[in-house]
């Protein structure tokens, strides 16, 4: 077996490549883009299916540097939270806290589901945490955290490669249902978005040449400009905040940061430009936000999933059909049968089975097709981003106690 080990500007250049595959395959194949799978999941399981092959038929490893991709993300999330300003906060109080709610009782229920398959199945004893909320709801950040824990206090030596599995199918399945999911819920419903609210990320897909708010190097320098000292300030706080002894993802300060900014230097200098809802930082994010999810799936370790047999496929199934139903009968219903309820159903088969990324992805695919949804937009990163994790840990800390 040889291994190649990508550098990184090869690494996202190829990320780039695999999105314009992406691009192309969805327009030849129109239903992917009619049930709204986005550009990067497609190039990102095409190229990670192109690795499958390269390590079963010729015996090579292809490996990624993904620095890149992280601080991709610091630009996601810090784009998310300039476009955040204190009406839209406001207007999504009581969609915020149902959310949250919906979403921590799911979590209970994705470790219950995966108890009582793992006993049905007859799985080792701990197995059953690393195929619930650790790898589903946490994603590969928190499998990695919690998988040496669960080792040691189950003896289950392969727990971190179960774990891992288990958030990468959950990846590309939250990936592959999110969009029709919403489409469903759109078309049953008769629902579409507003034609004349510009999309908090990306343009939509017959948006026309010549809108007043056409992007310029001085517009998208101005907006690379602020969110760059947004992202400094954002790891500034951070250090301050670890020593604290707060464990915060950098991405979450790095939200919160950009939301004081833009809620604060408009007020204190009202003259300034400011990029909050322009079309620069629109494209910004979209590109950030499509780079990323390419390199993540187009990385994604395929082989490490063939020793996890029949169990895992199963629990996985059972957890992706529950997600599926809770979305339909109780989050779709409780966020109001609208079409900020569909579009936020899109994001939750991201945070149910995936990652934020992933949701925000779902998200973005149905508002270029249908129109923006603004709301959905501020509350999902908060619910996904920060509150869940929280609960997430300490779930998991009972759950091995």
């Amino acid at each position: 077996m040889s291994t190649i080990q990508v550098p990184g500007l090869l690494s996202f250049t190829i990320a780039i490549l695999v999105f314009f595959a992406g691009a192309n395959l969805n327009r030849l194949i129109p239903a992917l883009t009619r049930w709204s799978i986005p550009e990067a999941v497609t190039g990102g399981l095409l190229a990670a299916l192109m690795t499958l092959v390269a390590y079963e038929f010729f015996d090579i490893e292809i490996s990624f540097a993904l620095g890149a991709r992280d601080m991709l993300l610091l630009y996601f999330f810090t784009g998310v939270g300039l476009n955040a300003r204190v009406s839209d906060l406001l207007a999504g109080g009581k969609p915020f806290l149902i959310l949250l709610a919906l979403t921590l009782a799911f979590l209970v229920i994705q470790n219950l589901l995966s108890m009582g398959a793992s006993e049905v199945l007859g799985l080792p004893q701990g197995m059953a945490i690393l195929l619930g909320s650790t790898s589903l709801i946490g994603g590969h950040g928190t499998t990695i955290a919690w998988a040496p824990i669960v080792s040691s206090r189950f003896g289950l030596t392969n727990a971190l490669e179960i774990g891992i599995a288990s958030a990468t199918l959950g990846l590309v399945v939250a990936s592959l249902v999110g969009g029709p999911v919403a489409q469903y819920l759109i078309t049953r419903n008769g629902l579409s978005g507003p034609r004349d609210e510009e999309l908090t990320i990306g343009v939509s897909r017959d948006a026309v040449v010549g809108h007043e708010d056409d992007v310029s190097y001085i517009s998208l320098l101005r907006t690379l400009l602020v969110t760059n000292i947004a992202i400094i300030i954002g790891y500034a706080l951070h250090e301050i905040i670890l020593e604290a002894g707060i464990n915060l993802p950098l991405f979450v300060v790095c939200l919160l940061v950009a939301i004081v900014m833009t809620n604060s230097i408009p007020l204190l200098a009202p003259r300034l430009p400011w990029p909050t809802h322009t079309r620069g930082l629109a494209l910004i994010s979209d590109l950030s936000l499509n780079v990323f999810l390419a390199m993540s799936l187009m990385s994604m370790q395929l082989w490490g999933l063939s020793g996890l047999g029949l169990s895992l496929a199963i629990v996985l199934a059972v957890q992706t059909l529950a997600a599926i139903v809770y979305i339909i009968l109780v989050v779709f219903p409780a966020m109001g049968r609208n079409y900020n309820a569909a579009v936020i159903s899109a994001g939750f088969c991201g945070i149910s089975l995936g990652a934020t990324p992933t949701a925000i992805a779902n998200m973005t695919a149905v508002t270029k097709i249908h129109g923006a949804a603004t709301i959905a937009f501020i509350i999902l990163p908060l619910v996904s981003a920060f509150f869940i994790d929280l609960a997430n840990a300490a779930v998991l800390g009972f759950l091995v106690r």
